[in-house]
């Protein structure tokens, strides 16, 4: 399954074309409650827009993703806008998260459940973690993802409350212009100063 995922991603990435892609206005909108120093991991960081926005912004980031196409070009990207990114390849259903500690972990659009306690797990004290990821909710709107890939409302909290972090934000809702529009579940958590 890894290595038939790894090609998917390849093959997707490979397909984007020339540029480079855009940061979500989902993590940009909660800008307020990024740290602008030190280190912070980006999980399944696809093509790195994500990834590069946050080292603009002053962070130390390091990116994971199955896809060596996308981990190119996100080192493209990075390069492309003066910033340093540190790449790492992971098929994260069955290799570990780098152990951090960081003071963010950002998950966007990246479900595995299994994972969240991983993640809190390697945040600094006072270390924030930030998962955006489409509802059920966006079955209304949307064929796809399919249920499987998307979470019941409320499940985002429940899980980071699980998993040891203080829910600082929580949002659920649709997110994004028109078509373009996604039912997603927002939230901005912190793990203990220590």
């Amino acid at each position: 399954m890894a290595e038939e995922d790894r090609e998917r991603w390849n093959r997707k990435h490979g397909a984007a074309g020339p540029g480079f892609g855009r940061v979500s206005a989902a993590l940009t909108e909660l800008s307020q409650w990024l740290p602008t120093v030190g280190a912070a991991l980006d999980v399944a960081g696809g093509a790195g827009a994500s990834a590069v926005w946050l080292a603009q912004r002053g962070l130390s980031v390091t990116m994971v993703d199955v896809s060596d196409v996308g981990l190119a070009r996100a080192t493209e990207h990075a390069r492309h806008r003066g910033v340093v990114l540190q790449v790492e390849p992971r098929d994260l259903e069955c290799e570990p998260l780098p152990p951090g500690p960081w003071d963010l972990v950002l998950c966007s659009f990246y479900l595995q459940r299994a994972l969240v306690p991983c993640m809190a797990a390697t945040l600094a004290p006072g270390g924030r973690l930030v998962w955006i990821h489409p509802t059920t909710t966006n079955l209304e709107r949307h064929a796809s993802p399919s249920a499987r890939f998307l979470l019941d409302p409320g499940e985002a909290r429940v899980l980071v409350e699980a998993a040891g972090l203080e829910v600082r934000w929580y949002e659920e809702a649709w997110v994004g212009e028109g078509d373009a529009a996604r039912h997603l579940a927002r939230v901005v958590a912190q793990a203990a100063m220590g």
